[in-house]
């Protein structure tokens, strides 16, 4: 007994030897500047004089800030087109590479190199494919007898130049999530249900999506987080153009704080946005269990 406790405490201290890096990393990077950014949040702090407290004036400047408003409209927007057709386009790419046919890997590995690809870097090379007169998307529409808009020119085509290439990026990673969820699915339930005589849609419907509850959850939180933090797709590719038509809450943050050098200001837009990403990321709990417990 005395040997087995003393073998739990070598195990435990070696525990903590190992996370310990990790820990004093995330307190360094994380929690001490979450904090600093709480207590800017109540000052007028500018980079350059002296920061004054101002208690909660920044919070009501936000409440008459309509830009502000406006960025939050413009992210529901997105998010409304962009979570469900990455769910859609994400699972039917994991149903499709989870066959085992030829050359399966090599698609697989085809579908998850965008994911690899940085923000910056994708967004330059889409900023040339979606170029008015010279870009490949309006050459292949002119093939077709279709003129095509300055994408990234016009309010109307603007936030679906973003979506699009905020997909491309995104579904290679959640696909893989997908392929794990699919390929934990018992094989044998799709075996009882053949030999009940289900369709492939009655098999998808009431043994795929139902055992893919869990990871569904996953990709879609996962998306709301994401959409709610856009903001390099939108630097680099409109610029929060036109006419604020995507300009994100990460994207205005980013100008108060670095642009017009109000930290104080920023930093309570900041708390508003995480306000913002936990509110939606319950409620997507909340729907998850709800559709838990009729099922």
């Amino acid at each position: 007994m005395a040997s087995m406790k003393k073998l739990e405490r070598h195990q435990a201290r070696t525990a903590y030897l190992f996370i310990t890096p990790t820990m004093l990393l995330f307190i360094v990077f994380t929690v001490i500047p979450v904090f600093m950014a709480l207590y800017l949040s109540f000052t007028n702090y500018d980079v350059i004089s002296k920061k004054d407290w101002v208690g909660l004036d920044n919070y009501k400047r936000l409440i008459d800030d309509t830009l502000l408003w406006t960025t939050f409209k413009n992210v529901l927007i997105y998010s409304v087109i962009f979570v469900p057709l990455n769910i859609m386009i994400s699972l039917s790419l994991a149903m499709l590479m989870n066959r085992a046919w030829r050359g399966v890997k090599l698609f697989r590995t085809l579908n998850y190199l965008p994911t690899l690809t940085s923000a910056v870097a994708a967004a330059t090379v889409w900023i040339w494919l979606l170029h008015p007169e010279y870009g490949l998307v309006n050459g292949l529409l002119s093939s077709i007898g279709i003129t095509g808009p300055a994408w990234v020119a016009q309010t109307e085509t603007a936030m679906m130049s973003i979506i699009m290439l905020t997909l491309w990026q995104s579904v290679g990673s959640n696909m893989i999530i997908y392929l794990a969820g699919l390929q934990g699915v018992p094989e044998y339930l799709y075996e009882s249900a053949k030999l009940d005589g289900a369709t492939k849609w009655d098999s998808f419907r009431y043994i795929t999506w139902p055992q893919l509850r869990p990871t569904t959850f996953l990709v879609s939180t996962m998306s709301i987080i994401g959409a709610l933090q856009l903001f390099d797709q939108a630097f680099v590719l409109t610029q929060g153009g036109p006419a604020n038509v995507t300009k994100t809450p990460v994207y205005l943050i980013y100008q108060q704080g670095f642009n017009q050098l109000q930290m104080g200001y920023a930093s309570a837009q900041a708390f508003v946005l995480a306000v913002a990403i936990l509110i939606f990321s319950l409620i997507n709990m909340k729907i998850s269990k709800a559709e838990e417990s009729v099922v």
